[in-house]
């Protein structure tokens, strides 16, 4: 669809920090994201169903939804499917938030949502949540978009990198 990858390579939107409580604490990096209703507030994320974090996030009665500083922060151990058994919240200062959900200390912005429904869609699973705590304190803080992650080649298939046609 090289008509659609021109268009999706001109917006400029934020990537998320998705996390679930464990045990392990799960997360991943969602590129998916956005505000779907007004009143009531809903926010619908999709997980990829090829993370290892999609398990826990389908199991979990509550997400953590993170904005992320510019410059990355912890987006790189964040992304790619994983499965290798490395621990993706070494080295990355957090606590528990609402329902146990892991919250990221150096977000500029989150919310905790209470996971309200699924629903299969292709290779992601779009996750409906009702936020239930909501940390704003940065309302101008520069925060990590899709071109600063995609360009970079993370998020996306090997075979896709280095090409706008491989972005999620």
């Amino acid at each position: 669809m090289g008509d659609f990858d021109t268009f999706a390579a001109l917006l400029v939107q934020p990537v998320y920090m998705v996390t679930a409580p464990g045990p392990p604490p799960a997360g991943c990096l969602v590129g998916f994201a956005g505000q779907c209703s007004v009143d009531p507030v809903r926010f619908v994320v999709w997980i990829p169903k090829a993370d290892r974090a999609h398990d826990a996030a389908l199991a979990a009665d509550a997400l953590g939804v993170h904005l992320l500083p510019y410059g990355h922060g912890p987006a790189a151990q964040f992304d790619g499917p994983g499965g290798d058994g490395t621990d993706r919240f070494a080295g990355v200062e957090w606590y528990h938030g609402p329902y146990g959900v892991p919250v990221l200390a150096q977000a500029p912005a989150w919310f905790v949502g209470r996971v309200l429904d699924c629903v299969d869609w292709g290779d992601h699973t779009g996750l409906l949540l009702a936020p239930v705590a909501v940390e704003a304190p940065s309302a101008g803080a520069a925060v990590l978009s899709h071109r600063d992650v995609y360009e970079a080649g993370a998020g996306r298939p090997a075979e896709a990198r280095g090409s706008v046609g491989g972005r999620p």
